[in-house]
């Protein structure tokens, strides 16, 4: 690595210095409310986290926290959509608002222009030259990091409606059988979701929670049906606010509801199953099929090349 090269890595990262201490000093000058009422209330205890951590968690929030607030509007101006990102909050189950999935974004995003900026560092050092190309490769790297998170929210929503379907044929039947046995819709409810875990219980469990605070139970279940994104979980819950306000008869929907779901798993089944036979035909026909014609039709090449010698 020449003179120049080093100048100009140690003058980029006193740059660098330089602006993260303007930074700092500027978001010391404009302290949010919190930041100077927490260290007054940070040694007292905290559930489920020792009092260490909190103080810590304060600290690191103080020293990063300007900065990854600053960063997840400006990708919140750049990408948007944050109906969609809150929609998508809802229907992974995740206790978190839209500017916290943000600061995560930039988390990920930090951690790959970090990774990014070591391979092109050490790049630089073994070749010098190109630094445009590795600048562009960093700012790729925190882009892709971002987008990453964004696709693992996509990826948790999918898999947590995915449990929902195959947790739903036995809910709704249990609690078909409940109100068949004299129970009210929302007592029928209560005790299969007290008896129960998983994806679906949990939605339940919140629209009980909303029943037990004074809501309606009809809005609560509307509510439910506006959340989800499966439209079978938005009629059941649609069905039960029906039954609640007219008095309409449950049990039968509900098992109605059930085989329905059954159904359609049998039919993805077997659709997943003639596209794996599909998939099957790949080795058999590239693979196994030119070794059969090699050993049916070698001899019978060599016998001629043998005959006409």
């Amino acid at each position: 690595m020449t003179l120049q090269a080093w100048g100009a890595f140690l003058g980029g990262l006193a740059g660098a210095g330089l602006v993260l201490t303007f930074l700092w000093a500027r978001s010391l000058r404009r302290a949010d409310l919190a930041m100077r009422v927490l260290p007054y209330v940070r040694d007292l205890p905290q559930p489920g986290r020792p009092a260490a951590a909190g103080v810590e968690t304060s600290a690191t929030r103080g020293v990063f926290g300007p900065f990854l607030r600053a960063a997840a509007h400006g990708v919140e101006r750049v990408l948007g959509g944050s109906a969609s990102v809150r929609r998508r909050l809802e229907r992974a189950g995740l206790e978190m608002t839209v500017h916290e999935f943000r600061v995560r974004q930039v988390v990920w995003g930090v951690v790959a222009f970090c990774a990014a900026a070591t391979l092109a560092l050490l790049e630089t050092l073994t070749r010098p030259g190109g630094t445009l190309a590795l600048v562009v490769f960093c700012g790729a790297a925190f882009a892709g990091g971002v987008l990453l998170s964004d696709n693992r929210l996509t990826a948790t929503v999918r898999e947590r409606e995915r449990l929902i379907l195959l947790e739903f044929p036995v809910v709704a039947e249990l609690i078909a059988l409940a109100v068949a046995a004299g129970e009210s819709p929302v007592a029928a409810l209560t005790r299969v979701v007290r008896r129960s875990h998983g994806a679906l219980s949990a939605d339940l469990e919140r629209v009980l929670a909303e029943i037990r605070t004074g809501a309606p139970v009809a809005r609560a279940f509307d509510g439910l049906a506006a959340r989800t994104g499966l439209p079978l979980v938005a009629r059941f819950a649609e069905g039960i606010a029906v039954s609640v306000e007219r008095g309409t008869p449950l049990a039968d929907v509900l098992h109605a509801q059930a085989a329905d779901v059954r159904e359609a798993g049998r039919r993805e089944l077997i659709e997943a199953g003639a596209r794996k036979e599909v998939l099957m035909m790949v080795p058999v026909v590239f693979l196994v099929l030119p070794v059969t014609v090699v050993f049916a039709f070698w001899p019978g090449v060599i016998g001629l090349h043998l005959a006409t010698r």
